[in-house]
């Protein structure tokens, strides 16, 4: 194998430009699952919803997620990373279309479920393909960059939500072309959704997926030119001994010997569900409609929901830091610790709330402990769980069955957010939010006990290197 000493340099230039171009999908990621935020009353008043239909319209996208990351990782494999890509930037486009101008509650559903379909490929596809051209020893920071876009989409919606409420007055007030506000929330998407399907179009392929179909040349120019690689061949030889004679992945590659599947794929799956139980999308798809029910006004509530965003995009940039440096399982451990933490002074604030329904109110000092205790919690997220999470994703599996377990694990990774995001206003109804919080508090404890005893570190190594596996 190549070692780390004999690489060269890589093209850190095309190699950064071309990990950005693939981590767009992130950001629409982040846009098109936090945008619904700031619509999320006005969608309420506009279709007559009650709790339950509100939380599935947020939540249907979800389940779009799940599918599109489950058939991502084949047609990854059937068509290339590159053409997948350019199929989810004209699926975003289709659906923020839609979605903003949908008629009802359905068709809206409709548009959504859609949309999800783009998320859900995009999430698969952008780790696997940074983590097949970043180099070993920027891999985690490359990684990384795929949160940073997640993160910076989440705070654009919010930004932009915010922007178009205080601009017409509010969700429901018309804007331009007489449509309300909350439309035009959703109609934007269509300007990042464009800028990633060509930015798509500018990038190399895969070289592992060129290489998996024979395209040896194209793969040796990528290996060289992006990569920076000086013995290229040994690169390509180590690529395809690590296919291990499989012309292509299959489904049976994912079996196992722990209840039918490969011990690699249940640690990634309890990964990806724990980075969704933990509540982050809670705060990120329901923050607006959290904040007025304890006593905030719709303009403080959109501002409170833009500084969570702020601070969710700043600490993102620590992970890109410390990722390579501290390595992944020393970071997951301090965000577990962290997020207990936060999620305990939130749970215990929401437990002193008085009132119910739309009347909730919590006294001194309990609104602004809540306020830091959920701020707390998205530091320590943003800054371990939510982007490391997708580097180990990207790096764990071995190269002939990547991208089918990437979208194995990513469908579990939207389902529990599905879950979460559908139970969460149902719950907070039924049992009260300090409930929920502790609930999300118990989860975070966990995730520090997997973390511990099962989660492999594969900081620094080649993607080829069988060492990193776990052992069955």
């Amino acid at each position: 194998m190549e070692s780390e000493q004999g690489a060269a340099a890589p093209k850190r230039g095309k190699v950064i430009g071309v990990t950005i171009a693939a981590a767009l999908g992130g950001l629409l990621f982040g846009f098109d699952t936090a945008v619904i935020n700031g619509a999320n009353e006005a969608i309420r008043e506009e279709f007559s919803l009650d709790p339950a239909v509100l939380g599935f319209v947020v939540a249907v996208t979800l389940l779009g997620c799940a599918a599109g990351a489950w058939f991502a990782g084949q047609l990854a494999d059937l068509w290339g990373r590159k053409k997948v890509m350019v199929l989810a930037a004209i699926l975003f486009v289709a659906s923020s279309l839609g979605a903003g101008l949908a008629f009802a509650a359905w068709d809206l559903m409709i548009w959504r479920f859609i949309g999800g379909l783009a998320i859900g490929t995009a999430s698969v596809i952008a780790p696997a393909y940074i983590a097949e051209v970043a180099p070993a020893r920027m891999r985690g920071a490359l990684g990384s960059l795929q949160q940073l876009a997640i993160t910076s989409g989440i705070f654009l919606a919010l930004l932009s939500d915010a922007f178009l409420a205080d601009s017409a007055g509010s969700a429901m007030d018309q804007f331009w072309l007489g449509l309300p506000a909350w439309r035009w929330m959703l109609l934007v998407g269509v300007i990042p959704a464009a800028v990633y399907g060509g930015l798509s179009l500018g990038i190399p392929e895969s070289p592992q997926y060129l290489l998996r179909v024979g395209r040896v040349d194209e793969a040796r120019r990528v290996i060289v030119n992006v990569i920076g690689s000086r013995n290229p061949d040994a690169r390509i030889k180590d690529i395809q001994d690590s296919f291990e004679r499989e012309d292509k992945s299959s489904f049976r590659e994912l079996r196992g010997p722990m209840l039918g599947l490969q011990p690699i794929l249940w640690v990634g799956m309890a990964v990806a569900a724990l980075q969704q139980l933990v509540g982050i999308n809670a705060i990120f798809y329901y923050s607006n409609t959290l904040w007025q029910s304890v006593g905030f006004s719709e303009k403080d509530s959109f501002t409170t929901s833009v500084i969570t965003a702020i601070i969710n995009v700043a600490l993102t940039f620590v992970a890109i830091f410390f990722v390579d440096k501290v390595g992944r399982t020393k970071l997951l451990l301090i965000g577990s610790v962290g997020m207990f933490l936060g999620l305990l002074a939130a749970a215990i604030s929401f437990s002193q709330a008085s009132g119910s329904g739309d009347n909730i109110s919590l006294p001194a000092p309990w609104g602004a402990v809540a306020l830091v205790g959920a701020n707390v919690f998205v530091i320590f997220f943003a800054a371990t769980w939510g982007p490391v999470m997708w580097v180990v994703l990207g790096e764990i599996f071995p190269n002939r069955i990547r991208s089918m377990a990437l979208g194995l694990t990513a469908m579990v990774n939207w389902i529990f957010n599905f879950i979460v995001t559908l139970l969460f206003p149902i719950l907070s109804a039924a049992v009260g939010l300090g409930y929920v919080y502790g609930g999300f508090a118990l989860f975070a404890a966990l995730s520090f006990w997997f973390v511990k005893t099962a989660m492999p570190d594969v900081s620094g190594r080649e993607l080829e290197d069988k060492g990193k596996l776990i052992k069955a």
